[in-house]
């Protein structure tokens, strides 16, 4: 249990600095006088980073000490979070936020796979049920302690980074007092450093695509064309290379396995349905709804406590029965359930009937992401249990930059036909910046009723496409093969076959 809490601290930490500064980055870009652009790339550089080395830092675990690893992205995570909050303009600050993402990815998935390599998979429901929670806490906390942070005058944005340092420094001292975890010397161990190279690459062009279709360029140009091929080129040969090289960044034969294949599909539409839809909840507070960013923080507590609840009780149970396809289906159902109800929202809407959709969503994640996780585990040894875990927590955070992407150009089409057809109503011909950057409090209060409107009444049109994103996920754990959670660590090895005694 020692070594646990310094596992769920160093998570906690790691996931919360990815969430705390989206609050503060209005003042953060203004601070160090930055352009729009730059104020995305903020956010994009610490999510590629992550997202593109999960599945190296994966297979790394396979083949090197798990502990050792993780020390090193501590440390890495550290030295990232003191760079961002001394950095003194926005150039220097993208290049520290990718360098802490590296961290970040690497906290993420070392911390799941080194509990899967602790604790047999039947045991592991009701710890993974710890996770489910740490992750509930820091993705919902982490804008309200960024608001909090914001709105105080003598703390200033630069401890949206440095509050991270005092509890990794903690973390780190606590696990290297008490992560005691079996190190398997394998000497013929070489690292696929040519593969690695063009998924980081192939996967790093598709999350820029996804990040500036529909602001940047439109989803039919020349550069959706250039980029897209690119990186399906890429991938391809990734693919090529992954299927002749001897140790695999992603084993292929795992990928094509029906159990893997399956939650990875449920994966993508979870992260897709889950990050895709979140995100734009504090938004329709701030803008649709006019409360600050503290109190939109406080706002989204609904959808924490479900996540919370729920993994805590389903991890239980699931250690329990050794049963874990029921609790992702149910769980699967009730997030498509939650964001059905919030498809009918609008900028009036009853926050109570906000807060019991927000509940359902969070039940929802909190029964079936981490337990999506635990079913791949379950079917692989441990040799590829890291290539696995970072197998399918790739495809979740692909997911989600996605869903983020794909509900943020449907968010802007909406609103933008919605402050015209309001303006229209004014009698003032609505301009091609209409649902843009817009300042809402220098504006007219009937102009400002309207912006506000807006978004509101918007908003439910992404939960719908969340909806129906969601429902792919159902179909896929539907098909999952009924699991029984094994009760050791590792596969049993095969069973020898005795060679027949020779005639005599």
């Amino acid at each position: 249990m020692e070594a646990l809490s310094g596992l769920l601290l160093v998570l906690f930490v790691a996931m919360i600095s990815g969430t705390v500064v989206s609050v503060a980055l209005p003042q953060i870009i203004g601070a160090l006088n930055g352009t729009q652009s730059q104020y995305t790339w903020v956010v994009t550089a610490s999510l590629l980073a992550a997202t593109a080395s999960t599945p190296i830092w994966g297979k790394l675990a396979d083949l090197f000490s798990k502990k050792l690893l993780l020390q090193a992205s501590i440390v890495i995570f550290l030295i990232g979070s003191l760079a961002c909050g001394f950095a003194q303009n926005t150039g220097q600050l993208i290049a520290f936020r990718a360098f802490q993402g590296l961290g970040m990815g690497a906290l993420q998935i070392l911390v799941q796979v080194i509990i899967a390599a602790m604790i047999p998979p039947k045991e592991r429901g009701k710890y993974n049920g710890y996770l489910g929670g740490v992750m509930a806490v820091a993705t919902v906390g982490g804008p309200l302690l960024g608001g909090l942070i914001a709105d105080t005058s003598w703390l200033g944005w630069r401890w949206c980074f440095f509050i991270a340092v005092p509890f990794t420094v903690i973390a780190f001292a606590m696990l290297h007092k008490t992560l005691k975890i079996a190190t398997v010397r394998r000497p013929d161990t070489k690292v696929d450093y040519v593969g690695a190279t063009l998924i980081a690459a192939g996967v790093s062009v598709l999350l820029i695509w996804v990040t500036f279709v529909g602001n940047s360029f439109d989803w039919i140009s020349w550069q959706t064309a250039a980029m897209v091929g690119g990186a399906v080129i890429v991938l391809a040969a990734a693919t090529f290379v992954e299927s002749r090289v001897k140790e695999p960044v992603v084993p292929l034969h795992i990928v094509r396995m029906r159990t893997p294949a399956l939650a990875i599909v449920a994966s993508l539409a979870v992260g897709m349905a889950m990050f895709g839809g979140s995100v734009f909840l504090g938004q329709y507070f701030q803008i649709g709804r006019g409360y600050s960013p503290t109190e939109a923080g406080l706002l989204t507590i609904p959808m924490m406590f479900g996540v919370l609840v729920s993994s805590t009780i389903s991890g239980r149970l699931i250690s329990r029965s050794g049963k874990v396809k029921p609790y992702i289906v149910v769980g699967s159902v009730m997030l498509t359930l939650g964001f059905l109800c919030l498809s009918t929202i609008d900028h009036e809407t009853s926050l109570v009937v906000i807060a019991a959709a927000m509940v359902l969503v969070g039940a929802g994640v909190g029964m079936s992401m981490q337990n999506l996780v635990l079913a791949i585990q379950n079917t692989v040894p441990l040799r590829e249990l890291g290539a696995a875990s970072g197998a399918v927590t790739f495809f979740r955070s692909l997911g989600g930059t996605m869903g983020v992407s794909v509900l943020g150009a449907v968010l802007a089409n909406q609103v933008a036909t919605n402050i015209a057809e309001g303006l229209a109503k004014l009698g003032i011909k609505a301009s091609g910046s209409q649902g843009g950057n817009l300042n809402i409090a220098a504006l007219p209060e009937p102009v400002k009723t309207i912006v506000r409107a807006a978004y509101g009444d918007a908003t439910g049109h992404i939960f719908l496409v969340s909806a129906g994103i969601s429902v792919i996920g159902i179909i896929a754990v539907l098909f999952l093969p009924s699991i029984r959670l094994r009760e050791s660590v590792d596969l049993a090895a095969p069973a020898k076959v005795e060679e027949p005694a020779p005639a005599h």
